[in-house]
């Protein structure tokens, strides 16, 4: 493993881009929040669609008292994406993203698919997690089936499922492919349903399809954490939208009954996205169970 920092500036209260050099690709990255503060790694979910502005924006809120990293990773957002997008790729990057921010130990994080990599990381590097926080997301590919049953019960669009179909196995075409198959789907998310909202979401978002069609394709069909969760030894929480319609409430609960040390909490008003929809909340729960599990560990070396 390698890492070397592009830019070696770090931000203090306010966030600042820079280009760091991880594991040989170059990942787009921000620091939030005070030197010498415990470390939350916060992961995006859809890899090829998402990017580092979602936890970025949620787990900004927690800079106040914690030393936040989130970036764009391998293959998604502005991060470069040389190599393969596995997910023994990607949990090497976040440990990358560890050794060259100076921690020990980290609360990993993630929603969605980046709760996929949350949990892998924990499993994989056990000794560098101090605690665990997951949003909407499973523990293996089981909830593909009930989103897709979610998909077609749905009362407020008619998907084509044509579309549905190849954006959920990883068989898109091109960018504009991509992104009118994410167009299709996004009317599932929300606790309520704006089509307006729909179509701001469609234009802010980056389109990176061989990323999500690896992601889809290849690493989709084997993943099964379900039988080293028992291992997590760590502090956990387990937050869903009570309509999640794509990891639904019962794929929480799963974890929950997995994790030795894991607490559940659903969010009434949200689909996929509390952190969006009860934000409030949101942050207060996460706030609330980092000091409960008295996460304390000190930044050992952070760059200055």
């Amino acid at each position: 493993m390698t890492q070397e920092s592009v830019s070696p500036e770090f931000a203090t209260a306010t966030s600042m881009a820079q280009r760091v050099i991880i594991n040989g690709n170059e990942l787009a990255v921000e620091v939030l929040g005070p030197k010498g503060a415990p470390v939350i790694i916060a992961h995006h979910g859809a890899p090829g669609l998402g990017s580092r502005a979602e936890p970025r924006a949620s787990f900004g809120r927690l800079a106040d008292e914690y030393r936040v990293i989130v970036f764009d990773a391998r293959g998604s957002g502005q991060s470069a994406g040389s190599g393969t997008f596995s997910h023994e790729q990607w949990a090497s990057d976040i440990d990358g993203l560890r050794e060259w921010i100076g921690a020990e130990q980290i609360v990993i994080a993630g929603g969605s698919y980046g709760g996929f990599m949350a949990m892998e990381y924990a499993i994989r590097y056990p000794h560098r997690v101090s605690a665990l926080v997951l949003r909407d997301t499973s523990a293996d590919h089981g909830n593909a089936h009930l989103a897709r049953e979610n998909a077609l019960a749905s009362d407020r669009v008619t998907i084509d499922m044509e579309k549905f179909d190849r954006i959920d196995i990883g068989q898109v075409i091109d960018n504009d492919d991509l992104r009118d198959c994410w167009r299709e789907i996004l009317p599932l998310y929300d606790f309520n349903y704006d089509p307006l909202s729909v179509e701001k979401k469609v234009e802010a978002t980056p389109y990176r399809y061989e990323a999500h069609n690896y992601a889809f394709s290849r690493n989709l069909p084997q993943y099964d954490l379900k039988p080293k969760l028992p291992s997590v030894s760590v502090p956990t929480l387990i937050t869903v939208g009570r309509t999640d319609w794509i990891t639904p409430v019962s794929c929480s609960q799963i974890i929950a009954d997995l994790i030795p040390d894991s607490e559940l909490v659903i969010f009434e008003r949200s689909g996929h996205s509390p952190q969006i929809e009860e934000a409030e909340l949101w942050t207060a729960t996460v706030r609330d169970f980092l000091r409960r599990a008295a996460i304390c560990t000190p930044v050992t070396s952070a760059k200055e």
